[in-house]
């Protein structure tokens, strides 16, 4: 079983800060970007993105530049 307690999970505000975006921007990547990771529903109105699925994300653009 994978503890979820060690992960770090940030909200859309973070997410967009993180890549100096609007946060309708993260929100139409997330519909529309089939590589853009896609956030987790973590309970009633939570809906967060795994910060690790992010780097692995920025990883892999790195290697495609």
């Amino acid at each position: 079983m994978t503890s979820q307690t060690n992960q770090a999970w940030l909200n859309a505000n973070q997410v967009a800060d993180r890549y100096g975006v609007g946060v309708a921007t993260i929100w139409r990547w997330s519909k529309a970007r089939t590589e853009f990771p896609k956030p987790k529903k973590l309970g009633d109105n939570c809906t967060r993105w795994n910060l690790a699925d992010l780097e692995a994300w920025e990883s892999s653009r790195e290697e495609v530049a």
